[in-house]
């Protein structure tokens, strides 16, 4: 199965660079080093130095959450090279952001076999830490074959995945055994992924509970609350996907909310911001785009948030969030960081992705789950006209983020020990002269 797997890969690679080339045309991240996506790494400059531990962070999100990793690699082996690698340019770009030069970054090459052992050979790393769901059949087997243990970390698997998975147990089975071992968010992530062949997963909780709101992004909200109003009721809808917007629209056309309510709109993909405003204008929806850095008029109600790495400082700024990616069944986007702030935190019925945050969250009266748009209105609006019922949320968001603190010590723990044994295998190897 992994043969026609990567026969498939083989026959889909004349077609990638155009993908990235179009791609870049509103994301312009993807044109750069578009050599690495193939396994050359030549013009990085000189070796790296080694050891090196790689980070796999395939986006926004993961980048963020591997924060608590690469500071504490750093602390435990300041010697050692930290390697993040990405699939997106929205990754890379806040890798560049919240590590600058700590770090070595690279894009994570496509899943064939001469890219991957071209990787393996550029950076030799002496154990990998992937994050979350990015399992790649080639890059697993031939990391093994190479002697590098490959971790899987704050993982997480949804039903949905894991019936997809299993679906091909003759590809899933080799690729989850030749995990050196998992760390998964919950006991039911741990489950779906102990029965598609991971080896004895443990639980230790999500890292994105331990993210701090820093101090620049409540600044930030700060600088977005003057911009926008400072006694106008602000709802953001955060990391909206394709279709939602306009169901959004929809809703508060035929359910306005009260006069003064400003609508903060800000989608999930930046190549999506040019879309969002077409079709703002072409229903006729007055607004101001963040990018126009200026006062929104009080005769202006919708204001779309086109920033890519801000999205935090939008939910220090607002009284009510909404999580996108969950009105339609694409599984939403993540739900801590709003709780996180303190904020009154809404979603959609597909939380699919998020499944057992969702459900605890819920329970813990932190968020609220809406079963369509106009629903969804009613309930900001609601929120909005009832100051008390907010605080009620907001003490709950914090005490509920409070409460499932604790996951990055938790993995530190199972972690550190198995990086240290890969590091003084690693000084065996060197120490005998043997080629990485």
């Amino acid at each position: 199965m992994r043969t026609l797997y990567t026969l498939l890969w083989y026959l889909a690679l004349p077609l990638l660079p155009l993908r990235l080339w179009w791609r870049g045309r509103s994301e312009p991240g993807y044109r750069e080093r578009i050599g690495e996506r193939f396994g050359l790494y030549g013009g990085g400059g000189g070796e790296v130095p080694r050891p090196v531990l790689w980070i796999h962070a395939v986006s926004l999100g993961e980048t963020r959450a591997a924060v608590p990793l690469v500071d504490r690699l750093k602390r435990a082996w300041p010697e050692a090279t930290v390697l993040v690698t990405h699939m997106t340019a929205t990754g890379r770009a806040a890798g560049h952001e919240l590590f600058g030069e700590r770090v070595v970054q690279a894009w994570l090459p496509y899943d064939v076999p001469f890219a991957v052992r071209a990787f393996l050979a550029r950076f030799a790393p002496c154990a990998g830490l992937v994050m979350e769901t990015e399992l790649w059949p080639n890059l697993l087997a031939l990391a093994h074959g190479a002697g590098v243990p490959v971790y899987l970390v704050n993982a997480r698997m949804s039903a949905k995945s894991a019936a997809g998975y299993a679906r091909v147990p003759s590809l899933t089975r080799p690729m989850l055994a030749a995990l050196a071992g998992v760390a998964a968010q919950s006991d039911t992530d741990a489950a779906r992924l102990s029965s598609l062949g991971a080896p004895a997963p443990v639980v230790t909780g999500n890292l994105k509970f331990d993210l701090a709101i820093d101090d620049a992004a409540l600044a930030l909200g700060s600088e977005f609350r003057q911009r926008f109003g400072e006694t106008r009721p602000l709802w953001v809808a955060g990391s909206t996907r394709d279709g939602e917007e306009a169901l959004i629209l929809d809703a508060l056309a035929a359910h306005p909310l009260p006069p003064g309510t400003l609508t903060l709109i800000v989608p999930r993909h930046p190549q999506r911001f040019a879309a969002v405003a077409e079709l703002l204008r072409q229903r006729g929806v007055p607004f101001v785009r963040r990018s126009d850095n200026r006062p929104v008029p009080a005769d202006i109600d919708v204001v779309l948030g086109d920033s890519m790495g801000e999205l935090t400082g939008y939910y220090a700024a607002s009284d009510v969030a909404f999580v996108g990616g969950s009105l339609v069944p694409l599984g939403g986007q993540n739900l801590i960081e709003p709780i996180a702030t303190g904020l009154p935190t809404l979603v959609g019925p597909h939380m699919f992705n998020f499944a057992d945050a969702t459900a605890k969250a819920l329970a813990a009266g932190a968020a609220r789950e809406v079963p369509d748009a106009a629903g969804l209105v009613a309930e900001v609006a609601s929120l909005l006209a009832n100051p008390g019922r907010r605080e009620a949320m907001r003490e709950a968001a914090l005490a509920f983020r409070d409460a499932h603190r604790g996951s990055a010590d938790r993995l530190w723990t199972w972690l550190a020990p198995r990086v240290a044994t890969a590091m003084a295998d690693e000084g065996v190897r060197r120490s005998a002269g043997v080629s990485p």
